[in-house]
Order: C-alpha cells, then sequence, then structure tokens
C-alpha cells in the first residue's frame, strides 16, 4: 500500500481533509508507539509506506501508558475532544489493519494490553468496513467460482461500475462509507459515466457491459454480479442493503440478488 492509499482510509474512516489526516496519522503514530515495543514498532513499520513508518522508531522506551491516557494525548495533541480524538484514532488503526499482513497486524494488537486491544478492536470496527479488501476479494473468488484475487478483482470492480449508474448519489456515499475504501473509485466512476437516470438501464444491457469491460461472456458477468452484490450484503447493514436493493429494477433484485 502506497502513501496516498494508506492517507485516503484516514481521510474517509475521520470524515477529515488530507491536512487533518496527515496530522491525525502523525499524533497518533507518535502517541502510539510508546506504548508498543521495539519488535512491535519493527512489526508494524516493515508493512508501512515511508512517511507512517518512520514515525514508529524501533529505538524508543517503551511507556506503560494506558488506553485512556493515549486518547487523553491525543486530544491534547490535535486540540479535539475525547470522542473526536477516538474516532480518528480509529481511523489509523484502521488503515494499520489494512496495511499490514492480517496476521502481523493480530499479533500486535494481541500482544498488548486488554484496555489497548479492545480499544483497537472497537475503534476499528466502528470506523471501517466489516470485510477488507481481501476478505471481499476472496468470497467474491469463492462465490464466483474465479481462480484467484486478480479475476476476482476486476468483476468487482466492473459490477459496482455499472452499479454505480444504477443507483443515486447519496446511495454510492453510503456504499463508499461502507464497503473497502479501494471500491471507492469504481462506484464514483460509474456516477460520473451515467448518461442516464438511476435504475434505467435494462439488466440485460447491465451484464452486457459488465461483461465487456471484464472480457467474459455474458453468462459469466452473471455469475460475477451475484458473487459481488452477496459480498456486499456481507459488508452493510440489513438496512443498507434494503436501501441500495430498494433502488433496483425488479429484474435486477430478480436475478442478482441473493434469495
Amino acid at each position: 500500500m502506497d502513501y496516498d492509499r494508506f492517507l485516503s482510509i484516514v481521510q474517509h474512516a475521520a470524515g477529515a481533509d488530507r491536512q487533518t489526516a496527515e496530522a491525525t496519522v502523525r499524533v497518533t503514530l507518535e502517541t502510539l508507539v510508546k506504548r508498543l515495543t521495539p519488535d512491535q514498532a519493527r512489526d508494524l513499520a516493515e508493512h508501512l509506506p515511508r512517511e507512517p513508518a518512520r514515525l514508529l522508531p524501533q529505538d524508543h522506551v517503551q511507556e506503560n501508558v494506558y488506553a485512556d491516557e493515549f486518547l487523553r494525548r491525543i486530544a491534547e495533541g490535535e486540540q479535539v475532544d475525547l470522542p473526536a480524538a477516538e474516532r480518528r484514532a480509529g481511523a489509523v488503526f484502521l488503515a494499520l489493519s489494512r496495511a499490514v499482513p492480517t496476521a502481523v497486524f493480530a499479533r500486535v494488537v494481541s500482544e498488548l494490553p486488554e484496555d489497548f486491544r479492545l480499544l483497537i478492536e472497537r475503534t476499528v470496527a466502528e470506523a471501517g468496513p466489516t470485510l477488507t479488501l481481501e476478505e471481499f476479494l476472496n468470497r467474491v473468488a469463492g462465490r464466483a467460482g474465479l481462480a484467484d484475487k486478480q479475476g476476482a478483482w476486476r468483476a468487482s470492480e466492473a459490477v459496482l461500475e455499472m452499479l454505480g449508474e444504477q443507483i443515486s448519489v447519496g446511495e454510492i456515499r453510503d456504499l463508499m462509507e461502507a464497503l473497502p475504501t479501494e471500491l471507492s473509485s469504481a462506484l464514483e466512476r460509474g456516477n460520473e459515466g451515467s448518461d442516464s437516470a438511476p435504475g434505467t438501464t435494462p439488466l440485460e444491457d447491465f451484464l452486457a457491459l459488465v461483461a465487456l469491460e471484464e472480457g467474459v461472456s455474458v453468462d459469466e458477468a452473471l455469475r460475477h454480479a451475484r458473487a459481488v452484490l452477496a459480498t456486499v450484503r456481507d459488508a452493510v447493514t440489513k438496512k443498507e442493503f434494503h436501501d441500495l436493493t430498494s433502488q433496483l429494477a425488479r429484474s435486477y433484485v430478480k436475478e442478482l440478488v441473493p434469495a
């Protein structure tokens, strides 16, 4: 993951501009590293872009900073209240969880004191989607019978881009908040490329466009679209999925939405 993508996750989860996100990353990581052992800091830094990695030196003296003190220091450093500090810290934890291999991140978190571990788990759950990009693509690949994550990525991008043409801007925004950040650009392209009112493209045209974008048959496009929609349902709440499907034509719901 490069720095721009890392920062975009923080921006999206914290609802902040780039400058604020950069300050949030700096304050959070400079505070977090004081709680980590040199080995834990090294494990994280090895997998991060250069900019955040340099905020995790491995020659520091570990401090017994507890979660409430951690948040107080972030609030003070960013001049915000404690709820805002917790939300911003959660955005950085989410970016870390995306940038670092799952096993490495889980190991580092499991070795932290309980109050810190619970803080990270809670704020990641509140700040970000329920599925990482890796998990999303693995589920799409399994459901669609695709051999690898590259194929699942192409299918997800094609289906979500075409889906972006069928739903409102507000619904696109809601999906972007719920799905892995890396998939947002496909939804945005769909919205920008739409030359008709949402929900007016016949299903057969939708599938033909997905097939063309992927370079597959229409039958394969149908299977891929079903797999992507099923995985979207995994990643959002029941209400969010209902709001999404309520904007789709009945033929889409009948053919694409899992029972």
